[in-house]
Order: structure tokens, then C-alpha cells, then sequence
């Protein structure tokens, strides 16, 4: 018997035309991994709530889910409790206390665990985990993978049967991020512990879970051995395929369905990837080996951001998060900022736009230094920022009353459109109207069927889709973007470089932060890192990447000592050819 059965479920939020979820089916056999995929808004957060009775949402709900045969809704909540765990997708959102060593044993208090047992429970996990160093921490002093590897282990204290993640590392940097699945790995294959996991990054994942499962419009499109699935996904082009392992798309686009010919399985690890690489090269020897290390380089353009010896820290007695930090962004560019979680990247950015006030230094915006700007006219047309959590640009119940409050703000305004977009208008010619300009960003963002959604119902990438809408409409010549692909099918990742792409060529400048190494490697014209404050190193994407081992993508990973400067899949397969 399965540990779950999901039978024929079928869900509807309210007001919503289009199901969640269509008749959906799967079993989860005890000590399986099970990884759920597919573009965002195709029902997987919704599935995963829906196996935990108190975080299923509100809606029409017909079909059931099984836990070891009996329905969920008879089983008592507090059984739920202890058997169920789940991780949510943004690491503050479940954090309930102050202290790091008063969340590990919260869970244990509310089911009533003894006092010795729970004392052995938390000292055994806080070891597990490695968390004893920071056992006294107040929670606010840790960065984004420590809060999402406590708020993993405060679930596992409780020793559940099942654990369900909902893309627990889409805030993570690469490090951290590979370190938190390989935990969840490790708990999967020591402990026993059965996994459901939701998640948009599949380089790793895919090659740990015994089972993949692809939802496409609500409905199950795809079930079985990941290695099966993701060759049926690159060869029906489906929609996520870019999001498949970078081993998997190489392979795939060198030998096509010849892949899994002869005997030979797709390749899913970057260890499979270069072992593919090796026979290949072989057998077919390239007679190219390298790409320029950098492209050319474009004319010296002004900057559009200048930061000089910046200094800032949250309250006196805590350490500076910004410690001397210089950055120059040239007009025009598409700048990313990479590091790992803590190391001052979003503060740099609330210190661009002024919503925070460093202790010393100067920035300059388009020019002017940032002192001399009133913030009124900062956010008109000049800077537009999408925050790391986008749900702090909401204050509608609507995500359409919210996109034309930002509409009201700018005709009210009367922002400068020289955000690249559209030049200003030629005399006598109207300018596009706002309901044109909100047609048109709708569209792109693909929120046609979400604008009567309550922004809180919507899930992560629907989220993050809404917010960029609201900055697009603002046409800034400076964008600030703070994570703009968390919670992003591969699809719309896609399209969202272009538009970047086109905005820096008709003028707009980008600077964005983001942990998606993959997506700065393809899209970026310049990539710097931030460590401990400071920027410590900056370059083209080729010639940044390939100097590092391990704040890299998968394809130089797996090239390196074959090829020389191939930081995407297609560099690499390019060179295969």
C-alpha cells in the first residue's frame, strides 16, 4: 500500500473559471522521492497544501488523498502534525520564534513531547543538521539558507513520515541551495523519510527523486523515471524543457532521441555529463575546443549607477552589511549581482533607491547623486525596484486593481518614457493610452486569467509575474530587480531575457540581483560578486564563470578540461558539433 494516494483530485479556487487541478492521480510509496515540475500555475503548490488538511487552501475540492489508506480528512490533525512535515517556499514565511534553539523544539512543544525527549530530539538534530554553532543565534542573524536549513530540521525534529517541500530553494544561492537538497538527499536515503518536492530548479533534483511527475494546466502531463520523463520533455519540446538538467539538454541536442539508443540512458548529473562528453568527443572528435573568453567589448558608456565606499548596518551594535562597496553599472547593460545569501546584495539595492540611508559613501542615479533626488521624483520614470518579497507591492485585493494604481500613480505624474520601451512621442503625436500600455504588460506577463486573483492566492512564479507587471508599467530608465526569476518556469525565464535584452538595447539600464546562475551566464553583460559587503569580483559571463569552481553553472562544470569559456548548454553543444 501506498503512503499516499491522490485519486482523482480535482480542485477550483473561488471566482477562478479554470480548475487548479484536474483529476489528478499519483501514488507515493513509502521511502519514495517524488519530484512535482511544470510551468508555474499548474497546480503544484496547490497539490502539496492539499496533503496537509490545515494548509489547504479554500476552493471546491472533489476526489480524495489517502495517508496509508485512510482519507486525510479523517485523520486527526495532530496526527497530521507529526507525520506530515512541510518546508515552505520562502524560509521567514514559517519561522514562528525568536531564538534558533526555541524553533527546533517548537513543533515538539505543541504535540506535548516530554522534557527529556525533546531535549535528545533537538540536540540530535541541531547536530544532524549542523546547527550546534549557531544553536543560540536570535533567527534574525541568520542568512536565507540557515533559516530554511532550521525551519528543514525544526520539520524533522518531529521525525515525520513524509516531508513536503514547496520549492524550498528558490531563495537560496547555489551553494546553499546544493547543500539543502543534498540534506533532504541524505534524509531520503538514510533515514527512510518519504519526499514530495515542488520545484522549478531541477539540475539536481531530477537525478535524486525515483519518480518524476510534470503538471501541465492542473493535470498530470507526465509520471515516471526522471530519466524517461526528461527525454520525453526535450523531445515534445515541452515548455520546461530549458529547465532540464544541463546534462540532459546537451546530450539531447547533439545526439537527439539517439540519447537513449544502444543501450545508453539520458544523462542527468554533471559526473553523467562529462563522462557523455568524453565518449563523445571520442567518437567525434570537435574541431573547435574554445570560445572567446570575452565578447567584444562595447563603447564606454556613461554610468547610470555609481556607488563609492559604501557603509551601512542596520543598528549600531550589529556588523556593517555593506563594507566599503564600489560598483560602477554602465548605461545600458544588463548588470547581475551575485553572492551568497547575506552578503549585502538587497541591501545595496534598498540603498540605491534610497529606502535605506548609508552610514557613508555616495551613489549617484543617472548622474545626479542620489541626495539631490527627491524620492517622489526618484520613483517617476527615473528608478523602479521589484523588492525580494513582491507581495509588499500589493495593496489591492486584485492583481488588476494593483496594476492601475501604478497606472494612476504615473498619469498623475507624468513619468519621463525613456525607459527603452517607447521613445517619448513626437509632437503632436498621443501618446499610447493607459489601457494600451496595461493590455500590453497583462500580456507579456501572462496575467490575463489572474487579474481578478487575490495577490495572495497566487503561487510563487504567478507572484513574481504580477510584481514585474507593476514595475513595467513604471518605465524607469534605471530597473532594480531583486531575485525577478524566483519562482519562474523555464518558459517564462526565457521571455523574460529577451525583454531585458531589448530594454538595455533601446536604452534602459538593469541591475539585477539573482541566484540564478544559469539565467546570468545567458542573459548578463556584465556579472560581479559580492562577498562580505563588498564586490570582490566582476566580468563578462564567460570570462567570470569559467575563473570560478563552484559559483558556476553546471555546463562549465562539465566541460571543464574539455572545453575552454562554454558557461550554457548551448555553448557546450555548439561546440560538440
Amino acid at each position: 500500500m501506498a503512503l499516499i494516494d491522490v485519486e482523482r483530485v480535482s480542485f477550483c479556487y473561488p471566482d477562478r473559471e479554470r480548475p487548479a487541478l484536474r483529476e489528478v492521480s499519483l501514488s507515493v510509496e513509502r521511502g519514495g522521492y517524488v519530484v512535482l515540475c511544470g510551468p508555474s500555475g499548474c497546480g503544484k503548490t496547490t497539490l502539496l497544501r492539499l496533503m496537509k488538511t490545515v494548509l489547504a487552501p479554500h476552493g471546491q475540492l472533489s476526489g480524495r488523498i489517502l495517508l496509508d489508506g485512510t482519507p486525510l480528512e479523517d485523520a486527526p490533525l495532530r496526527q497530521q502534525a507529526a507525520r506530515i512535515g512541510f518546508v515552505m517556499q520562502n524560509p521567514d514565511a514559517q519561522i514562528v520564534t525568536d531564538k534558533v534553539w526555541h524553533e527546533l523544539a517548537f513543533g515538539l512543544e505543541n504535540l506535548g513531547t516530554p522534557q527529556p525527549v525533546m531535549r535528545a530530539r533537538v540536540a540530535e538534530m541541531a547536530s544532524y543538521f549542523g546547527i550546534q554553532h549557531w544553536f543560540d543565534k536570535d533567527v534574525a542573524e541568520l542568512s536565507g539558507g540557515q533559516k530554511q536549513l532550521l525551519n528543514l530540521a525544526s520539520v524533522m525534529a518531529m521525525a515525520p513520515d513524509v516531508l513536503l517541500l514547496d520549492e524550498p530553494t528558490s531563495q537560496l544561492d547555489p551553494i546553499a541551495a546544493s547543500d539543502f537538497l543534498a540534506t533532504v538527499a541524505r534524509l531520503n536515503r538514510e533515514l527512510g523519510t518519504t519526499v514530495v518536492m515542488a520545484e522549478q530548479r531541477l539540475e539536481e533534483v531530477l537525478a535524486a527523486a525515483d519518480t518524476a511527475v510534470v503538471l501541465e494546466e492542473g493535470a498530470v502531463a507526465a509520471a515516471g523515471h526522471p530519466r524517461i520523463v526528461a527525454a520525453r520533455l526535450l523531445r515534445d519540446k515541452s515548455p520546461i524543457r530549458a529547465a532540464m538538467p544541463t546534462a540532459a539538454q546537451v546530450a539531447f541536442a547533439v545526439e537527439g532521441e539517439g540519447t537513449l539508443g544502444n543501450g545508453r540512458e539520458m544523462p542527468l548529473t554533471v559526473r553523467e555529463g562529462r563522462q557523455w562528453l568524453e565518449e563523445r568527443i571520442q567518437a567525434h572528435p570537435p574541431t573547435i575546443w574554445a570560445l572567446p573568453t570575452a565578447e567584444s567589448p562595447a563603447p564606454a558608456a556613461p554610468p547610470a549607477l555609481q556607488v563609492r565606499d559604501l557603509w551601512f548596518r542596520y543598528q549600531r551594535t550589529q556588523p556593517d552589511v555593506l563594507r566599503g562597496t564600489a560598483l560602477t553599472v554602465p548605461s545600458g547593460s544588463l548588470f547581475a549581482l551575485v553572492g551568497g545569501n547575506g552578503t549585502g546584495k538587497s541591501t545595496l539595492l534598498k540603498a540605491v533607491c534610497g529606502i535605506v540611508k548609508p552610514q557613508r559613501g555616495a551613489v549617484e542615479v543617472l548622474g545626479r547623486p542620489l541626495k539631490n533626488w527627491k524620492l517622489a521624483h526618484l520613483f517617476r520614470g527615473a528608478v523602479a525596484c521589484l523588492p525580494q518579497d513582491p507581495l509588499s507591492l500589493m495593496a489591492h485585493d486584485t492583481v488588476e486593481a494593483c496594476l492601475r494604481e501604478v497606472l494612476t500613480g504615473i498619469e498623475g505624474g507624468q513619468p519621463c518614457a525613456a525607459a527603452g520601451r517607447q521613445a517619448p512621442p513626437m509632437p503632436g503625436e498621443a501618446r499610447p493610452s493607459a489601457a494600451d500600455e496595461l493590455r500590453r504588460v497583462v500580456e507579456f506577463c501572462q496575467l490575463g486569467e489572474l487579474l481578478g486573483a487575490h495577490p495572495a492566492d497566487l503561487s510563487g512564479g504567478q507572484l513574481q509575474r504580477a510584481a514585474l507587471a507593476m514595475v513595467l508599467l513604471c518605465q524607469p530608465q534605471l530597473l532594480l530587480l531583486d531575485e525577478p526569476t524566483k519562482g519562474m518556469d523555464a518558459a517564462f525565464k526565457q521571455q523574460l531575457g529577451q525583454l531585458l535584452q531589448r530594454l538595455t538595447r533601446q536604452g534602459a539600464t538593469v541591475l539585477m540581483v539573482s541566484h540564478d546562475v544559469e539565467f546570468c551566464a545567458q542573459w548578463a553583460t556584465q556579472v560581479a560578486l559580492m562577498f562580505n559587503g563588498e564586490v570582490v569580483a566582476q566580468g563578462a559571463p564567460r570570462q567570470f564563470f569559467c575563473g570560478n569552481s563552484f559559483y558556476t553553472t553546471a555546463a562549465s562544470r562539465m566541460s571543464r578540461g574539455v572545453f575552454e569559456n562554454a558557461v550554457t548548454a548551448a555553448d557546450v553543444a555548439a561546440l560538440c558539433r
